[in-house]
């Protein structure tokens, strides 16, 4: 592990010992405590090698890691599966993926799983991206960068790509779907309203398709 946050190494270890067995816990019965704590560790080195700010990354793997043993039970039919999954995909996770995984969430009322990631996961959420979707009344306080892991492409029943390539491995059985979305990172206010807007629509259709 890194463990680059700033913390003496056995602080790190200690809050990483208290995450693996809070989701033993709450995976009893389904995964083992082996397999929660290296999940835990993994989950922590992923998100450390491409932290700009490191300063809530234990937090920030209890997050992570809880929704990866979730989409692993979810692929592997140890969980029970509901709704439909949707992985938003774009390079970095901090701008086109971001506001879609949100617009998605706020229109579809818990009726949809959503996810998204980053091809190459790196940076802050920008405060225009913030503050485009606070127009909508759409908070993004809790985003934050995540990298493309197998489980989550996986666990997904619809998989969208934003500008992030060949990146995200391609299985059998799955929805793909590439959205030509300009990127709003670095855009002025007004370009990152339309492009707002322009994934909105996306979104609101995709919704109409999962129902049909």
């Amino acid at each position: 592990m890194h463990r680059g946050d700033g913390l003496p190494h056995h602080e790190i270890g200690d809050q990483l010992h208290r995450i693996a067995d809070e989701l033993t816990d709450r995976f009893q019965g389904v995964f083992s405590a082996q397999t929660v704590r290296r999940f835990v560790a993994e989950t922590y080195d992923l998100l450390d090698a491409g932290a700009t700010v490191r300063t809530h990354l234990a937090a920030l793997t209890a997050r992570f890691a809880r929704q990866r043993l979730t989409d692993l039970g979810r692929l592997t039919g140890l969980t029970t599966v509901t709704v439909p999954q949707v992985l938003f995909v774009c390079v970095h996770n901090v701008g086109r993926s971001q506001m879609a995984a949100a617009l998605l969430e706020h229109h579809a009322f818990g009726k949809v799983a959503v996810r998204s990631a980053g091809s190459n996961p790196l940076g802050v959420i920008p405060n225009t991206i913030v503050d485009a979707l606070g127009e909508l009344g759409i908070p993004l306080t809790r985003g934050y960068p995540k990298p493309l892991t197998d489980e989550v492409v996986r666990a997904a029943d619809v998989v969208v790509t934003m500008g992030c390539g060949d990146a995200c491995p391609v299985y059998p059985g799955k929805r793909y779907l590439d959205w030509q979305v300009a990127d709003p990172v670095d855009a002025p206010m007004e370009t990152v309203r339309v492009i707002r807007d322009d994934i909105d629509r996306r979104v609101r259709g995709l919704i109409t398709d999962l129902r049909d």
